[in-house]
C-alpha cells in the first residue's frame, strides 16, 4: 500500500490531475484508510466525486502495471476510458457469442440407417493425376460383382459433390433413403394446399399435363466424387480444381452408361431404358457452387447438366470472403451465369440461339439459423438465378420437413433426406425413364414436392385467396364436379342432423358425423369478417368445408346445390408436435396440437351466405383408422383486434425486464405480434403460460380446485399453441407446441445491401377459449451469436480501416513536424467525439450509402444500418487495440531480455578465466566479417524482398507476408533494444551525477546536460521508428491473416502436386509487400512524394483516408478481401514514385531526415 500511496501522489504532484495538485497533502489519510476527510480541504470530495475512483485506480493500474524505464511516450499503451470501453463491449459480445455457439443445439432430426457399398469408376483421363475418384453407391449388405454391376447400369444418374472437407462418403444417407423410397413408392396423396409456381397463387398451366405417378418408373444411381477432403472453402485454386474434376467426373459418367449400354448389346440383353443425357447433379457446402462453376465450365458438354440441387451452399459470395481468388471465382462465376440467360445473338444483334441456361433448374435448400457456418443470405439465389429457372428454400418451410438443422446435419437429417429422394425421384419421366427435359414442369414438380403452401399463403399474415376457377368449375352442376376437389365421396347416411352456430367461435371435440352452418353475414358482422379455421383432421377423410350462397339472393337458375364451393383443399399443411397418447377412446389427458390451418377473408366470402364445416363420423371414410383425438376451433374475427407492434425499445429493454402480454379468453385465435426489429439480429425467447380456460370449480370437491387440476382442465380443453415467423428474406418458421421457445429467423438485417422491411411478424396460433400470459426476451447470448455470424466480414473489413486510419493521424502528425505518436494513441484519437468520429466513422457509413441514393437503388434503414455498423466499427477498434497491446508488450518483454542478456554475455566476456566465451565471440565475430554476410547485411533490404516476392509468386502468398512481418518486427525490435539500452545508459549517467552532486563538485554538475539532450533526441528518433513501423507491422499481419485458412489447405495437399498461386492473389501481395518496403521509415517515405494534383498537394495522409473509404465499402458488402485491392494499390503506387524519384535522381526526401534533433 505504501507504493500506491507515494505513486497516487507523484501522479498528483506531476499534474497528471491537475485539479487535485492543490489537495495533494490531503491524500494520506484517505490512502493510507482514513474514513475522515480534513474539513481545511472540503473540495477534495468533489474532486474524487467528479474524476470517480475508477479513474485514479486506472492511472495507478497504468504506472504500476505500464511504467517503462525509458522516457518515452508512454500515452499509447494508456488504456483510456475509450479504448477500456471498446474493449469491454467487444468481450461482453465475444463471451456471449462463445457462449451461445457451444450451447447444445435442439435437432429434432431422425438418423438415417444404411447399408454402403462404393464401386470404383476407372478413370481414364491423364489430366486428373490420380489424385481424385469418382464412385457409384450401392446399398444393400449382400457382397456384389462390381464388374457385373456396372454392366447393368441403368438408372437415372445423380452425381453428389461434397463440400469442403467433404467425403465422398457423405452420398450415403441420401443415396439409402432413394433406393428405400424407389421400392416403396410415392408418398400417399392428400388434399392439402399446394404450393404454386406464382407467387399469388395463381393456376399452374403445367399441371394438367403431368400427374404425380402411383409408382416410380426408374431407380436413381448415385454416384460421387471423391475430393480427398480438401479445404474448397478456403482456396480458390483449389475450389477451379473440384469444378474441372466434377466437369470430367459428368463426361465419365455419361460414358460410363455407354459402355454399359454396348456391353449389354455385346451379351444379348436387351435395353431396359434409355441412354442418359444429362446428370442431376445435388452438390453440399461449397458443392453446391462447384455444381454451379461445372454447369458454366466451358469444356462441359450441351446440355449435360439440367438440374441441381444444393444444400447448405453459399452462391452469393464466400463464407469465408478472406482470399481475393476465392472472392473472384464467386464473382467470375455468377457473371457467367447472369450471361447464361441472356440470348445469344449476333455482333448485328440478330438471333443465335436460346440462352445457354435455358434449361437448367437449380434449387438451393439452406439449413435455417441453426447452420452457423453458411448463412441464408449467403445461399440465396437472388440476382443470379431468376425464378422462373430455380428458388431458394429453407429447411423450416420445407414440406414434411420443417426442422433448422447444422451444416452437416442437413446430409443425414432423415426427414429431409426422404423428401429429397421422392423429389428426385418424382422427376423421372415414365415413357423415357429418365429425368424430364421440359423445364417448366421440371420446376413445377420440385415446387410441388419441396415448398409449402404455408410459405406462399402466410407472406405477411395476409388471408389465402379462393381461386376463381371454384365457382365457374362447382357451377357445373354436377355432383362430381363438386367433390373432385376431395375425391373421396361419402355416404348419403354418412351426416348426422345439422347444427347451426350462434357464436362467433365453433369448437369440435370428436368426430360426430355432424354439419356445422355459420351464418357469414352474421357472424361475420362488427368487423368479424375474417374466417381462420385450425384442426388436426384430415382434409376430406375426416372433415370438409363449403361456402353455400343464398338462394333468394342468386342470379342463377341453377340449385342451389349446385353452386356451393368446396375449399377444403384450400386447407394448409403445418407442422403438428407430438398427439397425445391415450390407451383406450375418451382417455387422453391433452388437447391434440393442430395439422392444417384455413383463413378465408372477406373477398373470399363474397356472394356467400354460409360456411359449413362437415365433420366425418367415427368410422373411417376412406379406411383408415381415425385420430385418436379430435380437434378443430373456428373463429370469425376481426385482425386488428389481435395485433400488437413491439418497439425498438422494448425490444432492448426486454434483455433485463420480461415484456409481458395478457390474452384474455375469447381472444383472437390468429394474433399477430410485429416486431420493429428483425428476430434475425434480435432472437427472442417467448413464452406462453396458460392463466385461465372458463372452467368454473366451484362445486368441485374440496382438494381438486388446485392450479395442477386446472392445469391439467386446460390442456385438456386447449390445444397447444403454434407460431408462424414470417420475414422476407428468410421466409417462414414454424414453432409447433409452443410454451417457452426462442424464436430466430436466418435473416441479415441492417446491412448495405439490405432492400426490404426489417420487421418479423409472428402470428401465434392460440386457443380462444383460453387466457394466456405471454412474456417476451431477448436473449443476450442469442443475439450476440447473430451478430458476430452476421457481421463477421464486416467487423474484419472494418479492422482495416481503423488501422489505416491510425496510419493517417501519424502520417499527419509527422508533416506537423511532431513526434509519430503511438498506434494505440492514435486509434484513441480517432475514437474521439464528436470529432474525428463523427467524420471518420458516421458520415463515412452516410456517404457509402450516396451512390445507390444516386442510381435509385433502395437502401437499408437508415438508423439501424448506422447503429449496428457503428457497433461493428467499434468492435474493429477494440481488436485492433488488443493487438496493438499485446504486440507491444511482447516487444517490451524480448528487448528486455535481449538487452539483459547483451550486458550479462559483455560482463562475462571481461572475465579472461572464460576462455570459450572469448573463443566463441572471436568466432561469431570473423563469420560475420565474411564478405557474403556483410553484402547481405549492407542489402538487407533487397534481398528480403526478393525473398518475400519468390515466396508470394511460386509457393504461397502467405509466406512471403510472413517474411515481411519478420522484416517488420526485427525492426521493432532493435528500435526498443535501442530505447532500453539509452535508458540504462541515461540512468548510470544519472546515478553518477547523483554521485558527484553529494560529493559537491559544481564542475561536473553541468556536463551531463548537453548529453542528457542527445540521448533524449535519440530516443526520441528510436521510439518515431518503432511507432511508424509498429503501424505496418499490425496492418501488415492482419493481410497475412486472411490468408491462413489458404495456408491451411496448402499444407494439407503437400506431396500431392502443388501448383502456383493465383496470379492475382500474387501480385496484390507483391503489392503489400512494396508498400511495406518503401515506406519502413517515416523520414524516408515514398508516399511523401506524390505530385500535387490541381494545385493541392496530396500527402500520405490523404491517401491512407481514400484507401480507409475504400475499405469500409468493403467491409459493408460483407467482402473482406477487397482490402487488399486498396493496400496493393498503397504498394503500387509507392513503386511508381520510387521508380519515379530514381529516373529524376530526386534526393529532396533524404535531407527530410530528423534523425537527431536537438
Amino acid at each position: 500500500m505504501g507504493r500506491v500511496t507515494t505513486t497516487l501522489k507523484a501522479i498528483v504532484v506531476s499534474g497528471v490531475f491537475p485539479n487535485l495538485s492543490s489537495v495533494a497533502p490531503c491524500l494520506d489519510p484517505i490512502l493510507t484508510g482514513g474514513s475522515v476527510i480534513p474539513r481545511t480541504s472540503p473540495d477534495i470530495s468533489r474532486h474524487l466525486l467528479h474524476w470517480g475512483f475508477w479513474h485514479a485506480a486506472k492511472y495507478i493500474y497504468k504506472v504500476e502495471m505500464w511504467d517503462v524505464r525509458f522516457p518515452m511516450n508512454s500515452q499509447g499503451i494508456r488504456p483510456r476510458l475509450r479504448i477500456v470501453g471498446v474493449v469491454i463491449l467487444a468481450a461482453w459480445i465475444g463471451i456471449s457469442a462463445l457462449f451461445g455457439l457451444l450451447k447444445p443445439i435442439k435437432n429434432g432430426c431422425t438418423m438415417t440407417y444404411m447399408y454402403p457399398t462404393y464401386i470404383p469408376i476407372s478413370v481414364t483421363d491423364d489430366a486428373t493425376s490420380g489424385r481424385y475418384g469418382l464412385y457409384l453407391y450401392h446399398e444393400g449388405w449382400r457382397k456384389i460383382d462390381f464388374k457385373e454391376h456396372l454392366s447393368k447400369l441403368s438408372g437415372v444418374p445423380v452425381l453428389f459433390i461434397p463440400g469442403n472437407a467433404g467425403s465422398y462418403k457423405q452420398v450415403r444417407s441420401v443415396a439409402a433413403e432413394s433406393d428405400r423410397a424407389f421400392q416403396g413408392g410415392p408418398f400417399e396423396r392428400t388434399f392439402y394446399q399446394e404450393a404454386s409456381l406464382f407467387p399469388g397463387g395463381g393456376a399452374d398451366t403445367d399441371s394438367a399435363n403431368y400427374e404425380f405417378p402411383t409408382r416410380y418408373s426408374n431407380r436413381l444411381d448415385w454416384f460421387a466424387v471423391d475430393l480427398e477432403g480438401e479445404h474448397s472453402a478456403m482456396d480458390g485454386r483449389i475450389l477451379e480444381e473440384h469444378t474441372d474434376y466434377v466437369v470430367y467426373a459428368i463426361h465419365r459418367i455419361l460414358d460410363q452408361y455407354k459402355e454399359s449400354h454396348d456391353t449389354r448389346e455385346r451379351e444379348g440383353a436387351a435395353a431396359s431404358s434409355n441412354l442418359p443425357h444429362n446428370v442431376i447433379l445435388v452438390g453440399h457446402s461449397m458443392g453446391g457452387f462447384v455444381a454451379r462453376a461445372a454447369a458454366v465450365h466451358p469444356c462441359l458438354r450441351k446440355s449435360a447438366v439440367q438440374t441441381i440441387l444444393t444444400l447448405s451452399s453459399p452462391h452469393q459470395s464466400p463464407p469465408l470472403a478472406l482470399q481475393p481468388s476465392l472472392g473472384h471465382y464467386f464473382a467470375q462465376v455468377n457473371r457467367e451465369w447472369k450471361k447464361g440467360y441472356e440470348v445469344q445473338t449476333s455482333p448485328g444483334g440478330s438471333y443465335v440461339s436460346d440462352p445457354l441456361l435455358s434449361g437448367v433448374v437449380v434449387v438451393s435448400i439452406s439449413g435455417g439459423y441453426n447452420d452457423y457456418q453458411v448463412r441464408s443470405k449467403l445461399e440465396s439465389l437472388d440476382g443470379i438465378v431468376p425464378s422462373s429457372h430455380g428458388f431458394m428454400i429453407s429447411s423450416t418451410s420445407m414440406k414434411n420437413v420443417w426442422l433448422s438443422m447444422e451444416h452437416q446435419a442437413i446430409l443425414w437429417c432423415n426427414q429431409l433426406v426422404v423428401q429429397v429422394s421422392h423429389t428426385l425421384l418424382s422427376l423421372v419421366d415414365s415413357k423415357s425413364g429418365q429425368s424430364f427435359s421440359d423445364r417448366q414442369t421440371r420446376l413445377w414438380i420440385l415446387t410441388r414436392m419441396l415448398q409449402s403452401a404455408l410459405a406462399q399463403s402466410f407472406n405477411g399474415m395476409t388471408p389465402m385467396k379462393v381461386s376463381h376457377e371454384l365457382p365457374m368449375l362447382a357451377s357445373k352442376g354436377s355432383e362430381s364436379q363438386i367433390s373432385s376437389t376431395c375425391v373421396l365421396d361419402w355416404r348419403d347416411d354418412a351426416l348426422d342432423r345439422d347444427l347451426y352456430i350462434q357464436t362467433s367461435t365453433v369448437t369440435i371435440l370428436a368426430m360426430d358425423g355432424r354439419r356445422r352452418w355459420l351464418d357469414t353475414e352474421l357472424l361475420g358482422s362488427n368487423g368479424k369478417n375474417h374466417f381462420i379455421f385450425v384442426t388436426n383432421l384430415a382434409p376430406c377423410s375426416g372433415v370438409r368445408l363449403h361456402l353455400w350462397p343464398e338462394k333468394e339472393k342468386s342470379n342463377s337458375n341453377q340449385p342451389v346445390c349446385e353452386r356451393v364451393v368446396e375449399v377444403t383443399s384450400k386447407m394448409v399443411l403445418i407442422p403438428a408436435g407430438p398427439a397425445p397418447k391415450q390407451s383406450e377412446p375418451g382417455s387422453q389427458t391433452e388437447q391434440a396440437p393442430p395439422s392444417a390451418v384455413l383463413m378465408l377473408g372477406p373477398e373470399d366470402m363474397q356472394g356467400f351466405r354460409f360456411l359449413t364445416i362437415s365433420v366425418a363420423p367415427r368410422e373411417a371414410v376412406s379406411g383408415k383408422p381415425p385420430v385418436a383425438v379430435s380437434m378443430a376451433v373456428g373463429q370469425f374475427f376481426n385482425p386488428k383486434e389481435g395485433a400488437m407492434e413491439v418497439s425498438s425499445q422494448s425490444m432492448l429493454l426486454s434483455t433485463y425486464w420480461q415484456k409481458e402480454i395478457f390474452l384474455m379468453e375469447d381472444h383472437p385465435l390468429a394474433y399477430n405480434l410485429s416486431f420493429a426489429m428483425s428476430l434475425g439480429l434480435l432472437p427472442i425467447t417467448l413464452s406462453l403460460k396458460t392463466a385461465g380456460c372458463g372452467i368454473n370449480t366451484f362445486g368441485l370437491p374440496d382438494g381438486e380446485t388446485g392450479d395442477l387440476d386446472k392445469d391439467k382442465l386446460c390442456k385438456l380443453r386447449c390445444f397447444p399453441p403454434v407460431a408462424l415467423a414470417w420475414d422476407s428474406a428468410s421466409g417462414l418458421h414454424v414453432f409447433p407446441n409452443l410454451y417457452s421457445e426462442t424464436i430466430v429467423i436466418d435473416s441479415s438485417p441492417a446491412l448495405r445491401s439490405s432492400q426490404s422491411s426489417e420487421k418479423t411478424t409472428v402470428m401465434l396460433l392460440v386457443d380462444p377459449h383460453c387466457s394466456y400470459t405471454a412474456s417476451v426476451h431477448v436473449s443476450a447470448s442469442a443475439m450476440s451469436t447473430r451478430y458476430v455470424l452476421i457481421y463477421g466480414p464486416q467487423i474484419v473489413g472494418f479492422s482495416f480501416v481503423v488501422i489505416l486510419y491510425a496510419l493517417m493521424r501519424q502520417a499527419n502528425q509527422w508533416d506537423h513536424k511532431l513526434s509519430v505518436p503511438p498506434l494505440l494513441s492514435a486509434v484513441d484519437y480517432n475514437l474521439e467525439f464528436p470529432s474525428p468520429f463523427l467524420l471518420l466513422a458516421a458520415f463515412t457509413l452516410l456517404g457509402s450509402l450516396f451512390y445507390p441514393f444516386l442510381v435509385g437503388q433502395p437502401i437499408p434503414p437508415l438508423t439501424s444500418f448506422t447503429v449496428v455498423s457503428l457497433i461493428c466499427y467499434l468492435l474493429a477498434n477494440a481488436i485492433i487495440c488488443v493487438l496493438v497491446i499485446f504486440s507491444k508488450l511482447v516487444f517490451q518483454a524480448s528487448a528486455l531480455v535481449h538487452t539483459t542478456v547483451k550486458s550479462r554475455c559483455q560482463a562475462l566476456e571481461r572475465n579472461y578465466s572464460l576462455a570459450f566465451l572469448r573463443w566463441f565471440s572471436i568466432l561469431a565475430s570473423s563469420f560475420v566479417c565474411l564478405k557474403a554476410i556483410r553484402i547481405l547485411k549492407l542489402n538487407t533490404t533487397i534481398v528480403m524482398t526478393l525473398v518475400a516476392v519468390t515466396l508470394v509468386s511460386f509457393v504461397h502468398p502467405a509466406l512471403g507476408l510472413f517474411v515481411l512481418l519478420a522484416s517488420h518486427a526485427l525492426s521493432c525490435h532493435n528500435s526498443m533494444c535501442c530505447i532500453m539500452t539509452a535508458s540504462r545508459r541515461k540512468e548510470s549517467v544519472d546515478q553518477k551525477n547523483e554521485a558527484d552532486r553529494k560529493t559537491r563538485h559544481p564542475s561536473n554538475r553541468q556536463e551531463p546536460l548537453s548529453g542528457e539532450l542527445s540521448e533524449k533526441s535519440f530516443v526520441e528518433t528510436q521510439a518515431d521508428i518503432f511507432n511508424h513501423r509498429h503501424g505496418l507491422l499490425i496492418l501488415h499481419l492482419l493481410a497475412a491473416l486472411m490468408f491462413v485458412p489458404s495456408l491451411a489447405a496448402w499444407f494439407q495437399r503437400i506431396g500431392t502436386g502443388q501448383s502456383f498461386p493465383w496470379f492475382g492473389d500474387s501480385a496484390l501481395c507483391v503489392g503489400v509487400i512494396f508498400h511495406g518496403i518503401l515506406n519502413a521509415r517515416p523520414e524516408s517515405s515514398i508516399l511523401r512524394s506524390f505530385p500535387s494534383l490541381a494545385g493541392h498537394q496530396l500527402r500520405p495522409q490523404h491517401i491512407y483516408l481514400f484507401a480507409g473509404f475504400h475499405c469500409v465499402l468493403s467491409g459493408l458488402d460483407l467482402a473482406p478481401y477487397k482490402v487488399f485491392y486498396a493496400i496493393a494499390a498503397l504498394g503500387y503506387i509507392s513503386l511508381t514514385l520510387k521508380i519515379s524519384q530514381l529516373n529524376r535522381n530526386d534526393l529532396r526526401f533524404r535531407t527530410k531526415s530528423r534523425i537527431h534533433r536537438n
